[in-house]
């Protein structure tokens, strides 16, 4: 296993601890300092929340605050890569991210630009030295496409609904290794495709592997969580990221 990997690995225990600490914490007295309010869904009509189990309103959350890291993902993705925002509108990139994530019921996530490309195939092409689109726009589209597939392209849960365990897993795999390409694939002239992470004499900016990171950490505890709660068997897989392939989903 090389340090990336390792690396990901620790902090992902570090994560699935914190949240564990938390949800411990949250039985805090009341006066006690919490700065971060509990995140609340927007629809807490009791017509709505009767038809939802523990596990949906726990799904429910991990689809949205994923979502949410993958608008902020975005949105620091084309700060360090501005020539690829230009590439796709002269908007602001807050505007572009917002028609991304909020017109899928327009658009569906498929791009001509990006030959409608979705999932796995659309993170490919973020790393194809041939594309010339907007490979942020490639990247996170993959990703977001990828997890919404793994949760049966829903965003809001009933009990009725029944979610793969195995494929929510895989993704958070898959996860790991579209990061590490995202951290390590380089053109022909050895440039990244995408900066993203910055260490140096001058600055050290980590900020994109803690959302990453994040977004592991949601996706693999929700996946052990929903298997222990439909008591169904997860295949852990170990893979080396610098070789590994995407799992199925």
């Amino acid at each position: 296993m090389n340090a990336f990997s390792a690396k990901f690995k620790i902090y992902r225990l570090y994560l699935l601890s914190g949240l564990l600490f938390s949800a411990c914490a949250s039985n805090a007295p009341l006066g006690a300092n919490q700065n971060k309010a509990v995140p609340e869904q927007k629809d807490k009509s009791t017509i709505n929340q009767i038809a939802k189990a523990d596990i949906d309103r726990m799904t429910d959350v991990e689809i949205r605050e994923n979502t949410q890291s993958l608008r902020l993902l975005m949105l620091k993705l084309y700060k360090r890569n501005p020539q690829e925002l230009k590439k796709s509108t002269s908007v602001p990139a807050e505007k572009m991210i917002d028609w991304v994530f909020d017109g899928g019921a327009q658009h569906h996530f498929q791009f001509a630009e990006m030959n409608n490309l979705v999932m796995t195939d659309a993170i490919f092409l973020t790393f194809n030295p041939e594309y010339k689109g907007d490979r942020v726009l490639a990247f996170i589209v993959g990703l977001h496409t990828m997890l919404l597939k793994a949760h049966n392209d829903k965003t809001d849960f009933y009990f009725t609904d029944s979610i793969d365990p195995q494929r929510v897993y895989n993704v958070a795999r898959n996860i790991e290794i579209a990061v590490w390409k995202l951290s390590n694939a380089r053109d022909e002239n050895g440039a990244l495709y995408l900066l993203s992470n910055e260490i140096n004499n001058q600055e050290k900016n980590l900020s994109f592997e803690r959302e990453f990171g994040k977004m592991i950490g949601r996706t693999e505890l929700y996946a052990i969580a929903l298997a222990e709660k439909s008591q169904r068997l997860i295949s852990r897989v170990v893979q080396n990221l610098a070789t590994a392939l995407f799992l199925p989903f």
